[in-house]
């Protein structure tokens, strides 16, 4: 079985008109044709129902095709890993995330790196906040980390999303029902946050803005992610300031309300150390500036 027989055959079976697949393959009919006799020939079966009118998969045609996408599928990825592995595109790329910035974004970058580079092996390493994940790529700990900005030398950095400090309250919180709510309007609330001295910039954003409020917030409980915080508020153990990619995750019994009176703005960003060497970085990078660009 030749494997230009199964690109015909899948062709003519996707399609299932002969003119359509030939001007597809950018070929003429006839070989077309010749390509699919051959292979019926190879496998003593007929695979397609020919009429004037129609051209139809036999059952046998059908079980062919799933197989045959799945070697043509199989090639291609061979062809895109020898060709990353002549740009040096081969290796194990290490990324720091937390927080729910990452739940949108990171899915789209490790999708498309799947895809583009088959010979990276991305490890993704959770809970790694942004000081620890600053920490981490200037120790070369770490390749790549999200990161809240400013950066410190040494780091490069490409802002990939903006978030904006919101509040989330229990739905039975009588501020729920606002539109907004005002810092000062929280100052008497306990708070379910993420650590302090771990490194979260939502943290450390979030004390700041109240501090700058006239308040500091009263903890009541810290956890480590997003998801469990949000819980503990739909729980009414607290209320939250979260950033705004928080709102999705579905949490029962929580409401997510603007901070009326200027809410903070977080540039979050991939960082990573300005002399890495590693050309399966620099690879992960740039497919990472194609599906992750800069927000305007």
């Amino acid at each position: 079985m030749e494997l230009r027989q199964l690109v015909a055959f899948v062709a003519v079976g996707e399609e299932l008109h002969f003119g359509r697949a030939a001007a597809r393959l950018h070929v003429a009919q006839s070989p077309l044709s010749r390509q699919i006799r051959a292979l019926e020939r190879r496998l003593g079966t007929t695979l397609f129902e020919r009429s004037t009118r129609s051209v139809r998969l036999t059952a046998e045609g059908e079980a062919l095709l799933h197989h045959a996408r799945r070697v043509l599928d199989e090639v291609a990825l061979a062809e895109r890993s020898v060709r990353a592995a002549g740009e040096g595109a081969v290796g194990r790329v290490s990324i720091g995330f937390a927080g729910a910035s990452s739940y949108d974004v990171l899915p789209r970058l490790t999708r498309a790196v799947t895809s583009d580079l088959p010979g990276v092996e991305l490890v993704l390493q959770g809970q790694t906040y942004s000081g620890q994940a600053l920490n981490e790529v200037a120790d070369s700990e770490l390749d790549i980390g999200f990161v809240a900005m400013p950066v410190r030398a040494g780091i490069s950095a490409r802002v990939v999303r903006l978030e904006t400090l919101t509040v989330a309250l229990p739905d039975t919180h009588p501020l729920a029902a606002r539109e907004s709510v005002a810092l000062p309007e929280l100052a008497g609330e306990s708070f379910v946050s993420f650590p302090a001295g771990r490194g979260s910039a939502v943290r450390a954003t979030a004390d700041r803005a109240c501090f700058d409020a006239g308040f500091t917030p009263r903890v009541a409980q810290e956890v480590p992610d997003s998801y469990t915080l949000l819980t503990l508020v739909g729980a009414e153990v607290g209320v939250a300031l979260v950033v705004s990619s928080a709102r999705r995750i579905r949490t029962d019994h929580v409401v997510f309300r603007p901070i009326g009176d200027g809410a903070p703005v977080m540039p979050i960003a991939l960082a990573w150390r300005a002399d890495n060497p590693s050309r399966a970085v620099r690879a992960v990078l740039s497919v990472a500036e194609r599906v992750l660009p800069t927000p305007t």
